[in-house]
């Protein structure tokens, strides 16, 4: 009795105290929920929430209770997640941040310098040499230091009259120098042949060189400064021999100055054509068939290429690898229930046999005699739980699209609506069906490990665009249905990507059977095998008419 009064004793106090603790925790929670009240006061009322059934208590009702919002939320919204920081201030910044800023920034000017510094040697060097040809014409029209040109008319005249004194017969006196009606429309037509070839060149470098470069390329491109070289010994010698044949003569004649001019012109028109037989036609025949393998899920593609340097072949590959392969998603190379195995070594060893001394040797010996055993029935649980699985994944995908149909049958458009409706527009009617399928669309992308890609206000704008264009539900379900490719993977997208390009070769040189380069980038990475497309030796076979022709061999126990 005396321990009894003397343990109740103890106890009320600790009732107390858990009673105040209590009343002090009620209060708190009170103030943070009167706080909730007042910040949630504008916010707007579509707020749906669902709650599971089962048990009521309070610990349940907080494990439960999916509340989904319309306003703009975190990427995990499907998740009731806490963050605590140290930092006092949303706008705080540390000295480490703005050391990865300047270092940042520093990394972008390079890259841009980089990116941009051949592009305009490239245009700078063009426009001189196609400038060269009106300036050739134009100069001798300026009168510098004295210059001066005759007319076209008189030139040819001139030239006219050298020709027919030349053939003159001076016993015959009726034999007169005529002067020639066709100099001066020769003359002209040249003036017109060097304006529409330079129109046609410009057009041409244009659609040919004037592009966004889709890619900077840690080597130079070859062909590219096989061209771009002659261009400028090209325009260089024109220029050399313009300045000691005609800018230093003075020369007088104005028709093979402007002869001089269109010949630089063929000349440009000749360079071009070989730059698009060089950089466009070459490449476009397949000679090599070169297979893509990403790890390290072990994703693969093969497809045909051409004859490319194995830095333009590597920027082919990440072209085909944003289009074709799905969203690598790190998540899934465990199974849900994977992460729950048992350890291999963790054993306890009995002595059984009253043997107090074991060897180390006997017991290491035991210890993978049991781990043997062990991993032989690890790929049944592993089929297993691949199993259970894809049994979880189809239960959950069927709920989402009978969700999502149940949904998209309560919006129609407002003049096939009968009777009186309260118009919305894609973004309430999104809001308002939304609801309705959130708890399945959030289990499945659960299941999926896709729920860190999409947040609710991703979701509900792709649902808006889906109603304003009269889509169906699996024309929204699609984006969440697959991984998607990788170009259209919203989280991970950047305007510039980043890869390292390893190869044992020079990166310039031209891809060849047996070549083998990756591109990495973080966890991903590209390993790129190459092989030569093998001659195809076809050979005839005439079909002997004598010998086309067949008999029907009839045996006793056939039906016919």
């Amino acid at each position: 009795m005396d321990m009894e009064s003397v343990r109740s004793g103890r106890s009320e106090p600790r009732s107390e105290r858990s009673q105040r603790s209590h009343r002090s925790h009620r209060h708190r929670q009170g103030r943070h929920r009167s706080r909730e009240r007042s910040s949630e006061h504008d916010r707007d009322d579509r707020s749906v929430t669902i709650q599971a059934p089962g048990d009521t208590g309070a610990e349940n009702d907080e494990d439960e209770r999916i509340e989904v919002q319309i306003l703009p939320q975190d990427d995990n919204w499907g998740d009731n997640t806490t963050c605590i920081t140290s930092a006092t201030s949303e706008t705080a910044v540390s000295m480490e941040d703005m050391s990865h800023f300047e270092k940042d920034l520093d990394d972008s000017i390079g890259f841009d310098c980089a990116r941009y510094v051949g592009s305009i040697l490239a245009g700078t060097l063009g426009f001189i040499a196609f400038v060269s040809p009106i300036v050739m014409v134009v100069l001798p029209k300026l009168s510098i230091d004295g210059w001066q040109t005759a007319a076209c008319e008189v030139n040819c005249q001139r030239m006219v009259t050298t020709t027919s004194t030349s053939d003159q017969d001076p016993t015959n006196p009726d034999t007169t120098a005529m002067p020639s009606s066709n100099c001066e429309p020769k003359c002209e037509g040249l003036l017109i042949s060097l304006a529409f070839k330079l129109l046609i060149l410009l057009v041409g470098t244009w659609a040919l060189f004037f592009r966004r470069p889709k890619a900077t390329m840690p080597r130079i491109f070859v062909f590219r400064a096989a061209i771009l070289f002659l261009v400028f010994v090209l325009t260089f010698a024109f220029w050399l021999f313009y300045a000691v044949r005609i800018l230093q003569k003075k020369e007088e004649d104005y028709y093979s100055i402007i002869s001089f001019a269109v010949s630089l012109a063929d000349s440009l028109l000749f360079i071009h054509y070989l730059s698009i037989i060089l950089l466009e036609i070459r490449q476009m025949q397949p000679m090599y068939v070169i297979k893509v393998v990403r790890s390290p899920d072990g994703e693969s593609h093969c497809y045909n290429i051409g004859q490319l340097s194995i830095q333009r072949a590597s920027v082919w590959v990440l072209e085909q690898y944003y289009k074709d392969f799905p969203v690598y998603n790190p998540y899934l190379s465990t199974l849900p229930g994977s992460s729950r195995r048992k350890n291999i070594t963790n054993f306890k060893f009995y002595d059984v046999d009253g043997v107090t001394h074991q060897t180390p040797h006997g017991r290491s010996r035991a210890i993978f005699a049991a781990a043997a055993h062990r991993r032989d029935r690890s790929h049944n649980d592993r089929f297993y739980e691949e199993q259970e699985y894809e049994r979880r994944l189809k239960k959950r995908r069927a709920r989402l699209v009978v969700a999502a149909d149940e949904a998209f049958t309560h919006i129609k458009r407002l003049q096939e609506e009968q009777g009186p409706a309260i118009p919305m527009d894609p973004q309430e009617a999104a809001q308002a069906i939304f609801p309705s399928m959130a708890r399945a669309l959030q289990k499945y992308l659960r299941v999926t490990r896709q729920q860190p890609r999409y947040s609710m206000e991703n979701i509900l704008d792709h649902l808006a665009t889906c109603i304003s264009h009269d889509t169906t539900p699996r024309s929204f379900l699609e984006r969440y249905l697959s991984q998607g490719v990788v170009i259209h993977n919203d989280r991970d997208y950047k305007a510039t990507q980043t890869w390292v390009l390893v190869c044992d070769t020079l990166l310039s040189r031209a891809i060849e059977n047996g070549t083998l380069f990756q591109l990495k980038q973080g966890d991903i990475s590209l390993m790129c095998y190459v092989r030569r497309i093998p001659h195809f030796n076809i050979t005839e076979e005439v079909i002997n008419p004598k010998n086309n022709k067949f008999v029907l061999r009839l045996n006793s126990e056939t039906s016919v």
